[in-house]
């Protein structure tokens, strides 16, 4: 006989963990279904090119219709909190405002939610940065800033004992953290919740799930094999690509016309200064300090000082032979920062006859301009540092997929309601990124975290 679960959540991720562990710990029968592998700290693959191959969804990155824009997407158990930068934030009153005067949903406002984003904190440990933790990387950042008269912050992240003094490099948790320094879902739900009898089913990718009487079933491929669950409810909780492509092969697409649409994500777009000194910038924390500046907020836009590996780096440019040589060779002299913009959400999330994935993802003009401004005020920033050459990056990404299923009152716009069900189904729940209203323009970790214990409270009254 198949089993009936009370809750089978279809993603691992950030929402996915949290609300995993609450309704297992309330005493619900659970499943925990993920595309993914599940690795640990001892099986995350050491090198940047095995990393990419085995927990991103595309093997590393996924392509816009007209290639222009690459998407990052984590595929494993714990999902994108694994791979991610753990950066966590709260909204601000323009990023809240905005998503309760898109949606209709009087609980977007700071009374309702900063309860939710203290549950979500008091669950991870987390740890602001101070000014002896920078590398040369932020230093120069910061002191760019500095001259210019542009506000900055130190940045707080989810993690605990990084071992920073004993010379541990941070950027390798971009595959994985080797410590379980970073607090992700898979270090900080997950496993609490298989200990409180959460079954976890890896490597399996749902295909379309339909209602029955009493129930929902989910079909999907296991291992190779075709595979069956049953459960009373279930929550989707796969992000903006996997929640929406899962919605548009099952049909839902007839009742509700704005599943796929609204798509959103924080474009950025990366800059190198080079230096004459060595900067190692791939040595120590790899992501301490960032623009915090009202004028940006306002025009659309964000700066944060970033990096990545050699092989990642030597990804971003489309040079060949002795050029692209001469361009590697200056590694340990360059520093990077990017453009973060606010876009609008103006894409679209489609799937072809034979259920493939296609994003359609153009920058509209108002977020070229946004990209333009913020540009030349970065551009400023490395000068006035000591950057004796900024070098653009031919490519962008498309971070913090968002939208797809949105949540709000409106029908016509909307595809979930407000307490997190589907439009028109009362065992059809949603809760990831694919149900924000607009792009916030602030990192989204931990509002999903959040939200996902509003439902989780909700269920479990």
């Amino acid at each position: 006989m198949t089993e009936i679960y009370d809750y089978i959540i279809v993603g691992a991720g950030t929402a996915g963990g949290v609300l995993s562990y609450n309704l297992t710990k309330s005493g619900a029968k659970c499943l925990l279904i993920e595309a993914g592998k599940y690795m640990t700290k001892e099986t995350f693959p050491i090198t940047e090119a095995d990393a990419s191959a085995q927990m991103y969804w595309g093997g590393g990155i996924e392509l816009s219709q007209d290639a222009q824009m690459a998407f990052l997407r984590g595929k494993l158990v714990g999902g994108g909190s694994v791979v991610n930068q753990a950066l966590m934030d709260r909204f601000d009153d323009i990023a809240i405002n905005d998503w309760r005067d898109e949606s209709g949903i009087d609980y977007f406002n700071e009374g309702e939610m900063n309860p939710l984003y203290e549950k979500a904190e008091n669950m991870i440990a987390l740890h602001t940065f101070k000014a002896e933790e920078r590398t040369r990387n932020a230093e120069l950042f910061s002191e760019g800033c500095d001259a210019c008269e542009y506000t900055w912050h130190f940045l707080r992240r989810a993690q605990k004992d990084c071992a920073f003094s004993k010379y541990n490099d941070c950027i390798a948790c971009l595959g994985g953290c080797h410590r379980d320094s970073k607090q992700s879902t898979l270090v900080t739900y997950i496993r609490d919740a298989e200990k409180e009898g959460l079954s976890i089913s890896p490597n399996t990718l749902i295909e379309l799930i339909e209602s029955v009487k009493d129930g929902i079933k989910l079909f999907g491929i296991a291992n190779g094999k075709v595979v069956t669950f049953e459960a009373k409810n279930v929550i989707l909780s796969g992000g903006a690509f996997g929640t929406t492509s899962l919605l548009l092969k099952s049909g839902f697409k007839k009742q509700l016309p704005s599943i796929g649409r609204y798509f959103a994500t924080h474009p950025q777009f990366m800059f190198f200064g080079l230096y004459d000194e060595l900067i190692n910038a791939h040595k120590g924390m790899f992501q301490s300090v960032a623009s915090k500046d009202p004028r940006f907020r306002k025009k659309g836009f964000k700066l944060e000082n970033v990096f990545a590996g050699p092989a990642s780096v030597a990804m971003l440019f489309s040079g060949y032979g002795t050029d692209h040589l001469d361009f590697m060779q200056h590694y340990n002299r360059m520093t990077c920062a990017e453009v973060a913009i606010r876009d609008e959400n103006a894409g679209e999330i489609m799937v072809d006859k034979k259920g493939k994935l296609i994003i359609k993802k153009e920058l509209t003009e108002q977020d070229k301009q946004r990209k333009h401004n913020g540009e030349a005020v970065l551009k400023e920033i490395l000068a006035a540092s000591g950057a004796k050459r900024v070098i653009d990056s031919p490519m962008y990404f498309g971070l913090h997929l968002m939208g797809g299923a949105r949540i709000g009152v409106d029908p016509v716009t909307a595809a979930v309601d407000p307490d997190f069900k589907l439009k028109g189904y009362n065992n059809v729940y949603i809760c990831d990124s694919s149900i924000f209203p607009n792009a916030p323009g602030i990192n989204p970790a931990l509002t999903i975290m959040a939200l996902a214990h509003k439902l989780s409270q909700q269920l479990t009254v």
